[in-house]
């Protein structure tokens, strides 16, 4: 059954895919772009970075830029510099049955290797765009119903990865085997849950991913051997990609309001819920109770000391729900995280799971609020789900109003329109050097 995915990761076309999937690609590619400038301002960006080009030298040939900082390192360096930027602030695109990500690896992948062979049509990205996310869907699908842990994204962001690089360097079909063998043995099939309860700057393992998968085209160009991917070649797994350019994964992903775990948003906008029915304040509020999954309740640090910890924490995020009427990087800043009043109003905040929460996981992530006011009141939120999911989808207006909030701190609001415009009419554009020059300016 390889010979599909091989044909498919070389043979996809752009004018194959259907609209709805193309306008799908449009919106991640817009929203990534969007969460990853304004992610190259924090302190991953610039430990991963001076990494990458201190470590991953581009050598004679094949280069590829860090963005916003204009320095050449290796395709394999730019992936995995350009991966973790984007992660470090978690307000990009995911899939539910995956329970994770696919495009904070697949964009730097993919500029990587456009940068590196020259290869810039518009028309070749995009569905390339398109192919990577398809194959690192169905892989992070097959790989949690085939073992047993929990593993982060960076697992099947490495198969997309080298599918990407396959195609770029024009690899033959047993060479694209074994770069597909050799991204799954070599990407990091890293603990989710052990970063959710020790939340640090490695998250979700994307860029590590994006690095294996790229390193692992160019080991396949080399004759090195990997083959197979277990994922995509057991009898087990054959159902995962049976239906592959007949069903498209590229419409299946959420769009992330709020730089937060996804886990953490369902509680944020019962909490808004609440606001905008009640009208009271945060200093109103004398106790905050959180009904939602087992996971979600994992969120649990109520004070964090970095910007990463603040992300995976539950309470925080409820904390600027309390507090603001929105939630965008900016609440991520030291300052935010060392205001009194914040803190306080943390301190009441308690969690709990429950069992019909639990049973919705992960196809439904549920959350419920429940607020004791300070003049005696209770109020209690419907149960949310987080706004954004494929089948219930914010609107592009509010899509590029994300993108002007989350680039406006570190671009200024001129230049944030105007990459915006950019980035979404990419399509119509000869070549990807307008949208390549807008991530790689510093």
């Amino acid at each position: 059954m390889m010979a599909v995915p091989v044909d498919f990761i070389h043979g996809l076309q752009w004018r194959d895919i259907p609209v709805s999937a193309q306008h799908a690609a449009r919106r991640s590619l817009l929203d990534t772009v969007g969460v990853a400038i304004s992610a190259t301002v924090t302190p991953t960006a610039k430990i991963i970075c001076d990494h990458a080009a201190s470590q991953f030298g581009a050598g004679d040939r094949e280069g590829a830029s860090l963005w916003r900082d204009g320095r050449i390192v290796s395709p394999a360096g730019a992936a995995l510099a350009n991966g973790m930027t984007i992660d470090s602030i978690d307000a990009h695109d995911g899939n539910k049955p995956t329970k994770g990500h696919v495009g904070c690896g697949v964009l730097p992948a993919l500029v990587a290797m456009a940068q590196a062979t020259g290869q810039l049509d518009t028309e070749e990205f995009l569905a390339s765009m398109v192919m990577g996310y398809e194959i690192g869907t169905r892989a992070g699908t097959a790989l949690h119903a085939t073992v047993s842990d929990y593993h982060t994204s960076g697992a099947w962001i490495a198969l997309a990865a080298a599918a990407i690089g396959a195609r770029y360097l024009k690899l033959n079909a047993e060479q694209t085997r074994h770069a597909l063998g050799i991204a799954e043995y070599h990407g990091p099939r890293s603990q989710m849950m052990r970063c959710i309860d020790h939340p640090t700057m490695l998250k979700d393992g994307s860029g590590w991913g994006a690095m294996a998968g790229i390193s692992a085209a160019y080991l396949a160009r080399g004759g090195f051997t990997g083959a197979p991917a277990i994922t995509m070649e057991e009898d087990r797994a054959e159902h995962f990609w049976n239906d592959l350019g007949s069903r498209w994964c590229m419409e299946e992903h959420y769009i992330k309001l709020y730089p937060c775990c996804r886990w953490a948003q369902p509680p944020v906008e019962a909490i808004f819920a609440l606001k905008q029915e009640h009208g009271f304040g945060a200093s109103d509020v004398e106790a905050t109770g959180i009904d939602t999954f087992h996971e979600a309740a994992r969120l649990a640090t109520h004070h964090p000391a970095t910007s990463d910890e603040a992300q995976y924490s539950l309470p925080y995020a409820v904390g600027v729900a309390l507090a603001h009427d929105g939630f965008t990087a900016e609440h991520l800043s030291d300052s935010a995280l060392n205001n009194g009043n914040m803190a306080a109003l943390r301190n009441g905040i308690t969690i709990g799971e429950t069992d019909e929460f639990n049973t919705a996981f992960p196809m439904k992530r549920y959350a419920r609020a429940t607020l004791r006011l300070k003049d005696g009141r209770e109020l209690v939120s419907p149960v949310m789900e987080a706004i954004g999911d494929p089948e219930n989808p914010v609107n592009d207006d509010v899509l590029r109003q994300k993108f002007v909030d989350f680039t406006t701190p570190v671009l200024g609001e001129a230049e944030a329109n105007s990459t915006l415009r950019t980035v979404w009419e990419t399509e119509s554009a000869t070549t990807v050097e307008p949208l390549i020059a807008a991530l790689i300016q510093s």
